[in-house]
């Protein structure tokens, strides 16, 4: 992930590792999360609106938006999401 622009500033939208956040997606109703932050990348999984995603502190500027990688409340997979899917 050398060749990302990989932001760790906790003040960066109040957003920092270990924090929970729900899914929000109002075009559908659930929220793809990706192998790798940007619109191109591939989906690893889906999360459905109102479920809960602990924040890992990592964020990258990627495709116009700011992508948070997350991980499943109680699990352990972990992938990227956009910042306009998860709520505070």
């Amino acid at each position: 992930m050398s060749d990302m622009n990989r932001i760790n500033d906790e003040s960066l939208e109040n957003i920092v590792g270990g924090a929970l956040r729900t899914v929000q997606n109002e075009a559908v109703d659930y929220a793809n999360v990706r192998e790798q932050p940007g619109l191109s990348s591939k989906v690893f999984f889906t999360v459905n609106n109102g479920q809960q995603v602990e924040t890992t502190g990592n964020k990258v500027m990627r495709d116009g938006y700011m992508w948070y990688e997350i991980r499943l409340a109680g699990a352990y997979d972990y992938g990227w999401i956009s910042g306009s899917l998860i709520g505070y």
